[in-house]
């Protein structure tokens, strides 16, 4: 997808109480700081490794960031769970596989307002980058993920999140 195509899509706008409240391009919401859902899946390998990715330098958000989980903005009129699998298979190429979890957290920092809901799958085959948004893959232990300075702090809480949930 082109950036121009990416900030004309339409998000679910919520209030902050994550009641839905309309829609709106993905500029408008980055620019006024709306409060939207998203989502996130924690990818975690037999050996307990997290699937780390850097984000590309051209990204709307910290770019050249690392992301702890897979996800994105939910959808204009989307459910989180369909936009978890649908930012899985976009980011990492992986679908049909099941995911867990599904717990929300608020997260309201740097201008960034969203609901998140946090999903974890155990994954052990190929991955297929989307190359327009993740530059690299590596896979690191749970405490070298949450330890990276560089993490999205969206994505760290996220992590933390499903690893107190499930006592990783």
């Amino acid at each position: 997808m082109t950036d121009v195509v990416i900030a004309d899509e339409q998000v679910q706008l919520v209030d902050s109480r994550n009641r839905p409240r309309g829609s709106a391009a993905r500029r408008t919401m980055r620019r006024l700081a709306c409060w939207h859902r998203a989502t996130y899946v924690i990818v975690r390998n037999a050996t307990g490794h997290i699937c780390v990715q850097q984000r590309t330098l051209h990204k709307e958000t910290y770019p050249g960031a690392f992301d702890l989980a897979a996800g994105g903005v939910v959808g204009a009129g989307e459910a989180s769970l369909p936009a978890a699998r649908r930012e899985l298979a976009e980011e990492l190429g992986i679908s049909g596989v099941r995911l867990d979890g599904g717990h929300t957290f608020r997260f309201a920092e740097d201008g960034l307002h969203a609901f998140g809901s946090v999903y974890w799958v155990h994954y052990d085959g190929a991955l297929q980058l989307q190359a327009s948004e993740v530059a690299a893959v590596r896979w690191l232990s749970l405490g070298q993920a949450l330890a990276l300075e560089a993490a999205t702090p969206d994505t760290r809480v996220a992590l933390a999140l499903a690893a107190r949930e499930n006592g990783w």
